[in-house]
C-alpha cells in the first residue's frame, strides 16, 4: 500500500488556488492574485492588469509597465489594478458581500489595497511573499483590527504541510481554532 499524501491545510489550499489564479494576469512585470474566502469558501478572486475594457498590459495597455522604469518607481503612473482591489471590486460588481471574509495574497498589499481591505470589512490578511510591505500599511491593518499571517511552507514538512507565521514570530505552528480543529 502506498502513502496517501498529505492534504493541504486551509492556508495552502487556498494559496494554491491563488498562485493558478496569477497565472491569469497580464502584467508585463510581476504576477499577483488575490482569493477572497467567506466560511471557507471562496466568494472572490483577483489578479492584477489593466481595467475592464482596456488593452491589456502585456499588449501594451499601461505605458509604465512597459517602459524601462525600475521596479517600485513611478508607481503613480502605472493604470493597471492591483489583484486585492480586483477581487475587492468584482465582489462588489456581482452583489457577493466580503464582509469577515479573509483575503489570501501571493504578495503582501500595498497600502491602498490596505485601506479597501480594511472598508471592505475583510478581517484577516494572509499573504506568501513579501513585496514593499510598508510599516504604514501594516500598522493600519492592525489598528483597525485585520489580522495579518504571512504563509511559509514548512521545510522538510513532507508533501503539502505549512505554517503560518506572523512577521517575527517564533516560527512555530499556528494552533488552530476549535472551529478549524472539528472540521479537518
Amino acid at each position: 500500500m502506498t502513502a496517501r499524501p498529505q492534504r493541504p491545510d486551509w492556508d495552502e489550499y487556498f494559496l494554491d488556488i491563488a498562485r493558478v489564479v496569477a497565472r491569469r494576469s497580464n502584467c508585463r512585470r510581476r504576477r499577483v492574485a488575490a482569493v477572497i474566502v467567506c466560511d471557507r469558501r471562496i466568494v472572490s478572486t483577483g489578479y492584477n492588469g489593466t481595467p475592464r475594457g482596456i488593452r491589456n498590459c502585456d499588449e501594451g495597455g499601461c505605458p509604465r509597465c512597459a517602459s524601462d522604469v525600475s521596479s517600485g518607481e513611478r508607481l503613480d503612473e502605472c493604470i493597471c489594478s492591483h489583484a486585492e482591489e480586483n477581487a475587492i471590486v468584482q465582489a462588489a460588481f456581482h452583489g457577493i458581500p466580503v464582509r469577515g471574509g479573509t483575503v489570501y495574497c501571493t504578495t503582501s498589499p500595498c497600502l491602498m489595497c490596505c485601506r479597501m481591505i480594511i472598508n471592505a470589512g475583510i478581517r484577516e490578511v494572509v499573504y506568501e511573499q513579501e513585496y514593499h510591505f510598508s510599516g504604514i500599511a501594516r500598522r493600519l491593518l492592525e489598528e483597525a483590527g485585520v489580522r495579518i499571517r504571512r504563509w511559509t511552507k514548512v521545510p522538510g514538512a513532507g508533501s503539502g504541510r505549512a505554517q503560518s507565521r506572523r512577521r517575527g514570530g517564533s516560527g512555530s505552528r499556528r494552533e488552530p481554532s476549535a472551529r478549524e480543529a472539528e472540521n479537518r
